[in-house]
């Protein structure tokens, strides 16, 4: 069984218990990287790797940076049910954020503590849960509009289901007067007027029971404030979100509170923990990204975390001296079309995709200090823009402890799973 809680053999710590900033290993690229090689050059690429002490480091740091504020782990940033169920092993975490309808049901088979982080339309999910009891009384529904409260009623009227269990969610981005909006376009319950007029409304709706309110900060969370020239304008922008934020949330929160008592208050992400953990009307903050810690997260001042899973492609051919092509490559993450969600290569140091083909399904060029370095069978090792969707494209992670793989975690899609 994977084991989270154990101390990590092979990074130093200090008198605190905290790991050493200067005494990482994979702070030497040199030797972090050949050793991944070595433990999987027998298998045929691609291959996907999770080292041990990379992932436990992660998991305590967030939990050091949320400061003592409850982890709900987002398992689409995961998709790998024995890491999900190994880090909600580890003090701080508690529940699940899911990503789809049928994920939280399959994952209800186990867990009790279950928070849809989006709203659903899934006919077929909602009518399983209503016919599940249990089900219905682990798995929160995420809700912004009285349309998918009708929705609901449609597939089975109130007087023949169980009460269900349904969270707000509000809308966190920042409406400057001056650059616009600012984040993601989630929910259309903005200020604290909204949110108290669709809670008074639901909280008279027959068959559904309010019990917690949702307030993710993508504008802060999502985005990196170490990205060149415009450093000082993403620090500006977060900074006063982060104030305008604070202040509408307590509103919604206490004009919420004074119609029902809410279970949970949720927030963050991996990019704002120690802003969601000083936020003193929170309960808990939803975090997953930065366990496995996609290189996105490159571009944070306040933390960086480990790469704790990595991936490989091997040469193929050499098109040109100076360029090595890979089979594979093209593991795109989500967001806008840009090279920040493209794979990384980062051994051996010194690639770079081309501009013209980047990252591609079939087969990526690349090119760089290195690349004529490189024959046909040699390893090249990568790593993702994000964490999660990595998994849908194998069927387990080796487990990597040292220099040795010590298990097999299969993925959603090993176990047969595709959500989305």
């Amino acid at each position: 069984m994977l084991d989270l809680t154990a101390d990590q053999s092979h990074t130093d710590h200090g008198r605190s218990g905290a790991p050493r900033p200067d005494r990482h290993a994979w702070d030497d690229p040199a030797r972090w990287w050949p050793r991944l090689t070595a433990a999987t050059g027998h298998l045929p690429a691609p291959v996907a790797v999770i080292d041990l002490d990379a992932l436990r480091f992660n998991a305590m740091d967030m939990v050091v940076r949320s400061g003592g504020l409850p982890l709900r782990v987002a398992t689409k940033s995961v998709r790998v049910r024995s890491v999900i169920d190994a880090v909600l092993r580890v003090p701080g975490y508690q529940g699940l954020l899911c990503f789809t309808l049928d994920e939280a049901l399959w994952l209800s088979e186990w867990h009790d503590d279950i928070v849809l982080g989006y709203p659903t339309a899934d006919r077929a999910g909602l009518a399983r849960l209503m016919a599940d009891e249990q089900a219905a009384s682990r798995i929160t529904l995420m809700i912004d509009s009285l349309e998918q409260l009708d929705f609901i009623d449609e597939i089975v009227p109130p007087q023949q289901r169980p009460r269900l269990r349904v969270a707000i969610d509000a809308d966190a981005s920042w409406r400057s007067a001056a650059l616009g909006h600012i984040g993601v376009y989630r929910s259309p319950l903005h200020s604290v007027a909204d949110v108290a007029a669709f809670a008074r409304k639901l909280t008279e709706r027959e068959g559904f029971q309010l019990v917690g309110v949702q307030m993710y900060e993508a504008q802060i969370a999502g985005q990196g404030d170490q990205t060149g020239a415009s450093d000082a304008l993403i620090r500006f922008v977060q900074s006063r979100s982060k104030e305008e934020l604070r202040e509408r949330r307590a509103g919604i929160v206490q004009a919420l509170t004074a119609l029902v008592p809410l279970e949970f208050i949720n927030g963050g992400g991996t990019g704002s923990l120690e802003y969601t953990g000083a936020d003193e009307v929170l309960t808990e903050a939803s975090a997953g990204s930065g366990l496995l810690a996609g290189h996105l997260f490159d571009g944070y001042r306040s933390f960086q975390p480990a790469p704790a899973t990595a991936f490989a492609f091997d040469v193929v051919r050499r098109p040109a001296s100076d360029l090595a092509t890979v089979l594979g490559g093209g593991w795109i993450a989500s967001g806008p079309a840009e090279t920040s969600r493209q794979p990384r290569p980062v051994w051996p140091a010194g690639l770079r995709t081309m501009p013209r083909e980047a990252a591609g399904e079939v087969q990526t060029p690349l090119q760089g200090a290195t690349a004529a370095d490189l024959r046909v069978g040699d390893r090249t090792w990568w790593r993702h823009a994000k964490s999660g969707e990595p998994a849908e494209r194998i069927t387990h992670y080796h487990l990597i402890n040292g220099s040795e793989i010590v298990d097999e975690l299969l993925t959603y899609r090993g176990e047969g799973k595709a959500f989305l």
